[in-house]
């Protein structure tokens, strides 16, 4: 047995034993496919999601394994239960299992330096999946597949401008942001504010951290309401808006109405408020990343390159469309 082959078989048996303990490990056989081959070897991919804090992580998840299972990849998934600590570890222990490749969803862009550096060094590539990381060396990773949050940004605000075309302002803002320093919630946040600074009405009075979590955007919503008079919101996820509705309906307020809501992502609970008229719009960001993850996978793992960006169509539902109950189920 050779010493890679010897390092593989004594980490299975450690990651074998951490699931039988309960731990965050997740390791996949190959699919159907790579049994068709006869038996080929199948690549492995290291994926370290950031956690399960939303219906769409939970979506971006099975959209992985779904895909990794049709692709014939051997998928190690491990859930990091938002703690960049614990995305860390997981690289080091793909690094040491020696995985063909790794795709992960950093929790924040900084950070990750040093063991992205490993991951060089090791020779194994990179992908960064969703979310972005700011690194001084830009070879450390091999490329980015996602959303576009600053465009998703600058079209939530243009649908601002138009719902409150020949409104008289001031027009008060309040922003539910998602996690702090990463990078939806610092290119969203941009986005939005370069395309209505450009209407000396609107004026964002209120802006803090919902974490992209529902009870954190209902708390959030709650001390908006109790310290704001407000005419929009704009929440960086539909987590945080789920549990905003909820806030501003307790308050006796109607939302939509009172107050016109602006979200992004896309999920079904969101959609099907939009459908109600309790939302006003709703910014698509779409989770279902994994056949992009195993083909950029299948790539790298053959020594090939990739494009540095790749980003993934998206729409933008509104109040506007016509027919809003011909939208498809969502599927997260």
């Amino acid at each position: 047995m050779n010493p890679k082959t010897r390092i593989k078989w004594l980490v299975s048996i450690l990651l074998l034993a951490l699931a039988a303990l309960g731990g965050l490990w997740f390791v996949t056989a190959p699919g159907r496919e790579a049994a068709q081959r006869g038996g080929e070897k199948p690549i492995i991919l290291g994926f370290a999601q950031l956690g399960s804090e939303s219906g769409w992580r939970i979506g971006n998840s099975r959209s992985v394994a779904q895909a990794a299972e049709k692709a014939g990849i051997q998928l190690m998934e491990r859930n990091a239960e938002q703690k960049q600590e614990n995305q860390i570890k997981a690289l080091r222990s793909f690094i040491a299992y020696q995985v063909d490749v790794i795709a992960f969803s950093p929790i924040v862009e900084d950070g990750w330096d040093n063991v992205l550096r490993e991951a060089k060094e090791a020779g194994i590539p990179v992908i960064c999946s969703d979310r972005s990381v700011n690194v001084e060396d830009d070879s450390l990773v091999a490329c980015f597949v996602g959303s576009d949050f600053y465009a998703e940004g600058q079209r939530a605000g243009q649908f601002l401008l138009r719902k409150m075309e020949g409104v008289p302002g001031p027009i008060r803002v309040a922003e539910i942001s998602g996690t702090l320093d990463s990078t939806p919630q610092r290119d969203r946040a941009r986005g939005f504010r370069d395309v209505i600074a450009q209407d000396e009405r609107f004026e964002i009075v209120y802006s803090k951290s919902g974490d992209f979590l529902r009870s954190l955007g209902r708390e959030v919503m709650k001390d908006i309401l109790r310290s704001e008079k407000i005419d929009v919101l704009y929440s960086h996820n539909d987590a945080m808006t789920l549990g905003a509705v909820e806030a501003i309906e307790e308050a006796g307020l109607a939302p939509g109405q009172d107050i016109v809501i602006i979200t992004v992502d896309g999920e079904q609970g969101a959609i099907d408020l939009l459908k109600q008229g309790r939302i006003n719009c709703v910014v698509e960001c779409t989770p279902m990343l994994g056949d992009l993850i195993m083909q950029l996978a299948q790539k790298l793992a053959a020594g090939q390159e990739v494009p540095r960006l790749i980003y993934s169509e998206e729409e933008v539902f509104t109040e506007f469309d016509e027919d809003l109950l011909s939208i498809p189920p969502r599927g997260y």
